[in-house]
């Protein structure tokens, strides 16, 4: 389908990527439909994108008008098992995610970052890296900005870094990185997986399984699933150990007088490239995240001493343990971010004071035994927040106090009375946003807002 004049496409969700893809190939000549189940009233900002293009489009139900189409493009908040999608199939329908859309009008090469966690934090870093560097990209798809949203600005001499998720993964078609990475795989999105870690795994190993012999994969060493599922790759492997010294790719160090460095060993070239002290961002999980985005920028090209700068200087991202303020002697931190159990356990064990901890939301089949002992060691009381409350309770109230609330303004508030100076306020939900907000970036920022008020 090289030319979209007139070629009727349907894109089901009119949130960021839809309305962007929408956008997108109505640009290039294409009879675009936008469908979402939501109603208009909610989706005001999208609606008037697309009334502001000159895009049709229905809210509030999918009617059977999306079927009029060559060509479906679903957003990411579609499940794959959402009727309107198995329709399509059934009509035989092609059915793409917006990724590989967007990817089908790149001229630019592209780095591709996915894994349970530390994807936003990794790509954000490579974006980093390019910035000093002084090459020209775009930081793009899950993170924030729709990759749709950008492609057309890009060419040759760019590179797109892209957050990959698995429901963006599910249904690309010829979607093929230069560059791509897989940082970790462990439970998460099990509502969408049949709570199977095999369905979850097979997902994220879609993000190679276009890349050829000229193309990169670096990939955990560390992961036992990870180091299975690359076995099947066709492509260049690069693995990445904080554990032990590997014979090629990037691990840890320790010199002589007990300090750890990154090294990155490849063919004939061994770079000792950074003490680990001398990362910014703190934490055996950005250690994974540096040496991951690391590798990236060395498979790229980037000069090594760049590479080391754009480590000592990057502050991490906003909404992953973003330190908000500190009043009373007691620190808030926004890792709104944290929609699974491992990232929580991050979380907390990357803090050393007594923890005042906000979580629930909207539970995606949490599995919270890994929490149990860092919440009996260091978290003094749980603010249980959100759909997921009750549970949150059912399953700690042996381990730490549990206050119940009910809105974010009344879990802030809890919050502040409980703790004393030296505390610190953490909201690490384990959960997604969705019960009481747009978006997890939503949901850290209206408790930046609401701390900030205090």
């Amino acid at each position: 389908m090289e030319n979209f004049e007139k070629i009727k496409i349907s894109v089901i969700g009119a949130l960021r990527s839809g309305v962007a893809s929408a956008e997108l190939l109505k640009s290039l000549g294409a009879i675009v439909f936008v469908s979402d189940m939501t109603d208009a009233a909610k989706l005001q900002d999208s609606v008037k994108m697309l009334e502001a293009s000159g895009i049709d489009y229905e809210c509030g139900s999918h009617t059977d008008k999306v079927f009029d189409c060559s060509l479906m493009i679903i957003s990411p908040g579609v499940p794959s098992n959402a009727k309107v999608v198995i329709e399509a199939h059934r009509r035989n329908i092609k059915v793409i995610s917006e990724l590989e859309a967007a990817s089908w009008f790149c001229k630019s090469s592209i780095i591709a970052v996915t894994g349970s966690n530390g994807k936003t934090t990794t790509a954000s870093l490579i974006g980093e890296i390019f910035k000093i560097a002084g090459k020209k990209h775009e930081v793009a798809g899950n993170i924030g900005i729709a990759f749709s949203r950008v492609v057309k600005n890009m060419d040759e001499d760019s590179t797109a870094i892209l957050e990959v998720s698995s429901f963006q993964l599910d249904h690309i078609d010829k979607f093929r990185p230069n560059i791509s990475a897989i940082l970790n795989i462990t439970a998460d999105h099990m509502d969408r997986y049949d709570n199977s870690m095999e369905k979850y795994s097979v997902s994220k190993a879609r993000i190679f399984m276009n890349q050829t012999a000229e193309d990169v994969l670096i990939y955990n060493h560390d992961d036992e699933i990870v180091k299975r599922i690359v076995q099947d790759a066709k492509c260049k492997l690069m693995p990445f150990s904080v554990r032990e010294e590997l014979s090629a790719g990037s691990y840890l160090h320790t010199k002589s007088d007990g300090a750890q460095s990154i090294i990155i060993k490849h063919k004939n070239d061994i770079v000792e490239l950074i003490d680990v002290e001398d990362i910014y961002i703190k934490g055996v999980h950005n250690v994974y995240n540096s040496i991951a985005a690391s590798l990236a920028a060395y498979a790229a090209g980037i000069e090594n001493d760049v590479i080391a700068r754009a480590l000592k200087s990057f502050k991490g991202v906003e909404h992953r343990l973003e330190f908000v303020r500190e009043l009373k002697g007691v620190k808030y931190i926004n890792d709104s971010k944290a929609t699974n159990v491992d990232s929580v356990w991050y979380a907390i064990n990357a803090i050393n004071e007594p923890i005042v901890l906000l979580l629930g939301g909207r539970d995606k089949g949490n599995d919270y035994s890994k929490l149990f002992k860092p919440v009996q060691e260091k978290v003094k009381a749980i603010i249980a927040i959100g759909e997921s409350a009750d549970k949150v309770c059912t399953e700690f109230r042996e381990f730490t106090e549990i206050k119940i609330t009910y809105s974010m303004t009344e879990a802030i508030q809890k919050a502040f009375e409980i703790s004393v100076a030296g505390d610190v306020v953490l909201l690490s939900p384990a959960c997604a946003s969705f019960d009481w907000f747009e978006n997890y970036e939503h949901r850290g920022k209206v408790f930046k807002e609401l701390v900030n008020k205090l």
